[in-house]
């Protein structure tokens, strides 16, 4: 993709998916409270499909396509603010979480381990059990 792209008729700076695999990471925080929720990654259908719609759009790799965020379990992203580093390869959504959890393992955050004492121990609890979610 170019440094500009053309979206419905208006000229605008966009992400550079030309670098690598044509993916660009997408860091997403909670746009009250700056706590970081989730790093997913964007390839171009999903950055024209978060701008179309408001909600957040990702691309999976490990299933090979694009995804609404929450679309099955109802915990979307309304997107409120987009930024773009001084590389242009690297998306700041700043969001609405619909619901409690931004993790699929149905933690509020998807950063829900913290390194204490030499080892991982979780912060928090889950908010919703996977298993029933996502059947």
């Amino acid at each position: 993709m170019k440094k500009s792209l053309e979206y419905t008729g208006i000229v605008v700076m966009g992400p550079n998916f030309d670098k690598g695999d044509g993916l660009i990471p997408a860091v997403v925080q909670d746009d009250q409270t700056g706590e970081v929720l989730m790093l997913a990654y964007m390839n171009e259908e999903a950055w024209l499909k978060t701008l179309a719609t408001g909600k957040a759009h990702y691309w999976s790799r490990s299933r090979q396509s694009l995804w609404l965020k929450g679309e099955t379990s109802g915990h979307i992203q309304l997107v409120s603010e987009v930024r773009l580093d001084c590389d242009e390869d690297t998306i700041l959504l700043k969001v609405k979480q619909v619901g409690e959890a931004a993790c699929h393992t149905g933690y509020r955050s998807c950063f829900y381990r913290k390194w204490a004492d030499g080892d991982f121990v979780t912060v928090g609890e889950a908010v919703f059990d996977p298993k029933e979610v996502y059947r």
